[in-house]
């Protein structure tokens, strides 16, 4: 039974999943907003709205954790000097999903997730 369980699998194994959000988490940081599954995108969100929470401290500390997350040094600059400032004000709820039209090919639900002004 999966009563209470958190992580979302999407289908994949740890390692391939860890690499998919990484790889999501660098396109969505760099280019503020990506078109993605629904589901990929609920996952995405539990993965960088941690990460914009520890950017916002603005610490040697912080920005270590973010880079042993993130696969690129651009993107860990970026969200270091850029996102992270942005929301020192804000408590939570970085991120906005935006659902969209199901994909022609095979229906699935699809999504825009962004950062929120």
């Amino acid at each position: 039974m999966r009563h209470r369980k958190q992580k979302v699998t999407l289908g994949r194994t740890k390692a391939q999943r860890e690499a998919l959000l990484r790889t999501l988490a660098v396109s969505l940081i760099l280019h503020g907003s990506i078109r993605t599954t629904k589901a990929k995108a609920r996952a995405l969100r539990m993965f960088i709205e941690p990460m914009v929470t520890k950017a916002k401290t603005g610490s040697l500390a912080a920005r270590r954790q973010i880079a042993r997350e993130l696969s690129t040094n651009t993107a860990v600059n970026k969200m270091m000097e850029d996102i992270g400032p942005t929301y020192k004000e804000r408590p939570g709820g970085y991120t906005r999903i935006v659902s969209l039209a199901p994909r022609p090919q095979d229906g699935a639900a699809m999504a825009r997730i962004e950062f929120v002004s």
